[in-house]
């Protein structure tokens, strides 16, 4: 089994992009053509830690490269006051015909790369040719900071990026960050109201209070798409008053996410416009005169481990991470002790 580090990580993923991209986009579309296994994710909380949760999301993904694995993510808030990062993961990969383990790798950055490229891609399938400008930033942490670079990519008219944390100064540190980054963009701390009036919001913070109800805020431009991220920010008006994409209905209308409050007081989930693999393969389309769109993705592993593979490969290319034996059973011989006659 090959054993893949941070380090390790990282260096398979520089110049992976638009490799990412396409593998998130062919996962969604085979998941919607039913190419997929993909049970309910579990989740693990801690007794004392009711705001913290490790979650196990077994997957496989079929078509022309099929995959199967697990992806074990942590996430506890608390860590960001610590100096340390909110999630942890790993990935396992699997072989296809002996069920043998494959590979082991850190898998916070595969979490982050594919959240932030499903984004953008959903950012320019659903602002439907639309020029997008202005991007604001509602959280200033690493999603949002792989939000930015494939944005980037996707929009390449974009000009100004305008960032909202609960703390400001964060806000102010993140956008000298970025500025240093990506010069030829602009990067500006704002409070919470001018951020809301881009073209598009990535909205990726460490809040399940449903504390942000659009409606506050009117000035919001016709038919912006938000990238509701993090799942449990929006109030429910918000989503029962929006056009609702999802990556997958039933994973993401439950764990008390807006949208499961939204099915919960509405009884009903007739407010989710499409699944974004329908979108994609043309099997379904949004309304010609859509108000606001929110996408809601709840993150699902075929996408971590479509390009957990993809890592693996430019690993094993590059001589990266470390072969380490003993995770097989070993050697099993079959004996029989059997004995009997012939009537």
């Amino acid at each position: 089994m090959r054993i893949l580090g941070r380090e390790d990580v990282r260096t398979a993923l520089a110049g992976l992009d638009a490799t990412v991209v396409d593998l998130v986009r062919n996962a969604y579309v085979l998941h919607g053509q039913g190419k997929s296994d993909l049970p309910f994710s579990t989740f693990l909380r801690p007794l004392h830690r009711s705001d913290s949760r490790i979650i196990a999301l077994p997957a496989y993904l079929g078509g022309p490269a099929p995959v199967m694995g697990l992806k074990w993510i942590s996430s506890f808030p608390e860590n960001v006051k610590r100096g340390m990062q909110r999630a942890s993961s790993l990935c396992i990969l699997n072989d296809l015909e002996s069920g043998y383990p494959l590979a082991l790798m850190e898998g916070s950055q595969i979490s982050a790369v594919r959240t932030a490229a499903g984004a953008a891609l959903a950012s320019g399938l659903l602002n439907a040719g639309r020029e997008v400008r202005t991007v604001g930033l509602v959280g200033c942490g690493t999603i949002n900071q792989r939000v930015v670079h494939f944005l980037d990519q996707v929009h390449e008219e974009l000009e100004t990026v305008l960032l909202q944390d609960a703390f400001p100064e964060r806000a102010e540190v993140f956008a000298a960050e970025l500025a240093a980054e990506y010069p030829h963009l602009s990067f500006r701390a704002a409070a919470l109201g001018q951020v809301l009036t881009a073209d598009t919001v990535s909205i990726a913070t460490t809040d399940s209070s449903y504390w942000l109800d659009l409606a506050d805020h009117p000035q919001r431009p016709h038919g912006q798409v938000v990238l509701h991220l993090s799942l449990r920010d929006l109030s429910v008006g918000s989503v029962l008053g929006a056009v609702n994409v999802v990556d997958d209905a039933d994973h993401a209308i439950r764990e008390q996410t807006s949208l499961h409050k939204a099915e919960q007081q509405a009884g009903h989930r007739r407010f989710v416009t499409a699944e974004i693999g329908a979108l994609l393969d043309g099997t379904a389309e949004l309304p010609a005169d859509a108000r606001t769109v929110v996408f809601s993705p709840f993150g699902l592993g075929v996408l971590d481990l479509a390009v957990a593979e993809a890592v693996l490969n430019a690993a094993e290319k590059a001589g990266l991470g470390t072969e380490a034996e003993g995770f097989d059973p070993g050697t099993h011989k079959v004996t029989s002790n059997l004995t009997g006659s012939a009537a």
